[in-house]
Parts: C-alpha cells; structure tokens; sequence
C-alpha cells in the first residue's frame, strides 16, 4: 500500500452511497482528487437524492455495472458490504488496480492531519459532531469524516458528513463493528463506551486497547462507563456524568423540553438535544477541546449553537399533541437511552424499532429484550417490525417477532407489525396527545423516506 494518500488522482468508490463511503469520496474530492463511484441504488431514470448530491461535488457516479472503472483509475475503495461478485471489483482484478477497503483510506486520510479519532459502541457520531461545533466556532476550521449528517453542513444543500477544512484538526470516527479501529493512529484517541454490541466484551476491549495503544499524545475514556474506565491513562484527562473521579465531570443536569443544562467546573452549559446520554456526549467533546487548547466558556458558546445530526433525535414535528422523532438507535444501549431520553416530553413513549441484519439481531436478542423491558414504564410500548435484509447470503433464522414475544413475556406492552406500512393504521387508536412516537432504526435507506411519509400521513 502507497505511505500516503497524495499518490492518488482517479479513485472510484463501490458502494458510493453509503453514508461512511460517501464521507471519505467527498473529503478526497475536496483535497483535489478526481473521485467517482457506483452504487446498487442508482438506477438508469431513477431520481436518487444522494447521488445528485455528489455529482454536485464533482463526483461522477454510474450504475454498478462496471462502466466506471478504466484503465486510468489508479485506486478503488470498497467497504465491508461490497461482494467479490460486484463486477466493478472483476473490472478492478482484471485491470490489476489496487483495491483497498475504505477504513484503509481513511487512516491513510487520518495520517496526513493531526487526528482526533472518535470511539466507541455509541455515540460516536453525535460526539464527533459536538467536538466540530466547538472546533470550528472557535476559529480552528477543523475538517470532518463522519458516519452522520451534521445539520449545520446539510444546511448548505450537502450531504453533511464530511468537510476538509483549513485548520490542522481532522475529527474522524473510528468503528470497531468492523475492527477497523486498530487501523488508526490519532493524535488524541477517545472511547465514549464499551457495551455489547457486534462483538462480544473481550473481543471489544481487546480493540480498543489496541486503539489506545495507537494513540500518540493522548487518549481520554468515560469514567462513567465501567468498561471504559479501565482503559484509562489518567482520570484528570477524562470525563464523566456526575463523576468526581473524572477531570471534564457534567453536573447538575436537568431537562427542560428539548433543552438540556449542567455544568462542568463553574460554567453552565445550555444544549438544543435530548437525554442524559447527549450530556456525557458532551462532557466528551468538551474534555477534547480543552487538551486542545479552547477555553470552558468557548466550549459553552460552542454547544449552545450545535444544531444536532441528521436521524439523532431529529424531531419531524407534532400533530394533534403526537410528537413524532426519527433516531438512528440501533444497538440495545442505543434504544433505551433514546427512549429514555424521550420519556421527560410526554406522558407516553410509543417507540417503534426496526432491526437490521438477521445475524446482529439474534446476537444481540437477549441484550435487546432486557434493555428495551428496563427502559419502558409502565405506560410505554414497543413496537416492531421485520428485520431489514441488505441482501446476501444471511440466514433468516430469526424475526423481530420474536423479541416482541420475549418482550411481552416480561410483561411489557409489545406489538410486532411485519410490514411497516402497516404500523400507522395500527397504531391510530393509541396515538392520544401527550404523545411522543419514537422511530429508530439504522442502515436501511429507505427509513428517511418512511419517517417522513408517516408523520405527513399522520
């Protein structure tokens, strides 16, 4: 593999449309190189919203067919999904073009800036965000390379996952479903958490010791997260949520509405977000800011005008005393803390989640029921319907049927609606004022357009 990424001047990205390809595609456009892709989702006479997005970039994308790749393309970038049947990667094997995976470019990318590397089984991309906010409103011009759309980019007509930047900060987020995590060597490495997710603990802790390890100056954990705790260098160099141990610790943290307040040392803090989980969030992003040299009361400014990121509690609106919040919840740790942190809007959450990957979910069944059962009160329900299938060669042995019937088994009001759009007809009946209707889900390309329909059709 080439030592940096300046050798590269015609890269073509199967499976462009995926929001963490399309985040590296646009950020090596937006350093000069001529970049396009394919994606199965672009049809021929087929509007996609994401690939008018690109192409508005420079970027110049085709139908997965192989039409993309010649002999002039000197690099080709795949992610986990992308099969050795897809015929771009043929076209590239035939050609003799070298193929790397996408982490692999990104830490390439993440070489070349001084790196801030986000990580953890939640909220990377929310801390990632936090972290930019304060970045940029503080003058440093930070680049991005994110897994979500940040609001304040989208604005601007992007996609809003990524940004270059003038700076010599890049924030970056560092995954650990796919192992990639051991790849990075930032500057500043965080860990937000550690919860069962893809992997089992000892495999997780076994990355992100390594990931620390890779950390040059400095790596700062959540005294609050017990896993994560024990990876710590220093605890005056962490954060925490009502953690004396923690040198960043948020206090006095209360909700009102869509507004949070706390306090870390003497400065208070306001925040347009939702939940306990959003505070430790930025407790993080803070504790980055000051090893960075950004003063408390410029973090304060900084987080008092962050404006969210695309599917985090992004609220589509109210109708009849129903509020409706689409979020990117997907792991068990995930759902609960988004439930819970729609609990203070309304008398009743009605949260419906939709799965994704048969292997995942029956991995993660038991993690799911548990934490979904002790999240809800009494007056809550869940509701559920089939696990979304990418494609592949998964085995359907498993639905998520059958947590709604672990669910209800712990006695919680659980329903299963197969086909989503089905689930407004049914839900009509419960959907009084005083209302929130949570909807979470992750991966499937169609949620935005699902959420939006249902909460217009409400």
């Amino acid at each position: 593999m080439t030592n940096g990424i300046s050798g590269f001047l015609n890269i073509f990205f199967i499976g462009i449309a995926g929001v963490g390809m399309s985040a590296v595609a646009q950020y090596m456009r937006g350093i000069g190189a001529n970049v396009s892709g394919s994606d199965r989702y672009f049809k021929k006479d087929e509007y996609n919203k994401t690939r008018e997005q690109l192409e508005e970039e420079g970027i110049l994308c085709f139908e997965q067919d192989g039409s993309g790749i010649t002999d002039t393309t000197d690099l080709v970038v795949v992610s986990t999904a992308i099969e050795d049947t897809v015929p771009e990667v043929r076209k590239a094997r035939d050609l003799g073009i070298q193929i790397i995976k996408r982490s692999e470019l990104l830490a390439l990318i993440a070489k070349s800036r001084k790196t801030i590397a986000v990580a953890g089984t939640s909220g990377k991309s929310t801390t990632a965000a936090m972290i930019y906010q304060i970045f940029a409103d503080a003058g440093l011009s930070p680049g991005i390379i994110s897994g979500a759309g940040l609001t304040s980019i989208i604005r601007e007509g992007k996609i809003g996952n990524a940004a270059v930047g003038s700076g010599e900060w890049l924030i970056i987020e560092a995954d650990e479903s796919d192992g990639s995590v051991v790849l990075y060597e930032p500057e500043i490495g965080l860990l937000l958490n550690v919860d069962r997710d893809h992997q089992e603990i000892d495999e997780l802790m076994d990355l992100f010791t390594v990931f620390k390890n890779n950390c040059k100056s400095l790596f700062i954990v959540n005294q609050s997260n017990t896993l994560a705790k024990q990876l710590s260098d220093s605890a005056v160099n962490d954060f925490g949520f009502e953690n004396e141990e923690a040198g960043c610790n948020a206090r006095n943290f209360r909700q009102e509405g869509l507004k949070l307040f706390f306090t870390i040392e003497d400065q208070n803090f306001e925040m347009n977000a939702l939940g306990q989980h959003s505070v430790e969030n930025a407790a993080a992003a803070v504790a980055v800011a000051l090893k960075a040299g950004i003063s408390l009361d410029q973090c304060a400014a900084g987080l008092s005008g962050y404006e969210g990121i695309y599917r985090r509690h992004q609220i589509l609106g109210e109708k009849q005393g129903v509020w409706v919040i689409d979020d990117y919840a997907h792991n068990p740790a995930k759902c609960a803390a988004s439930i819970r942190a729609c609990q203070p809007l309304a008398h009743k959450v009605i949260a419906w989640f939709q799965p994704h990957g048969y292997g995942p979910t029956k991995f993660l069944r038991k993690d799911f029921v548990d934490e979904i059962s002790c999240a809800l009160r009494p007056q809550d329900e869940i509701w559920m319907s089939e696990i979304f299938y990418a494609g592949g060669t998964a085995v359907k042995d498993i639905s998520a049927g059958d947590l709604i019937d672990d669910l209800a088994a712990k006695g919680t009001d659980a329903h299963f609606v197969a086909n989503r759009n089905d689930l407004l007809p049914a839900l009509r009946p419960r959907l009084q004022p005083g209302t929130v209707l949570l909807l979470m889900g992750a991966r499937d390309p169609g949620l935005e357009e699902f959420t939006n329909k249902l909460f217009k059709d409400l």
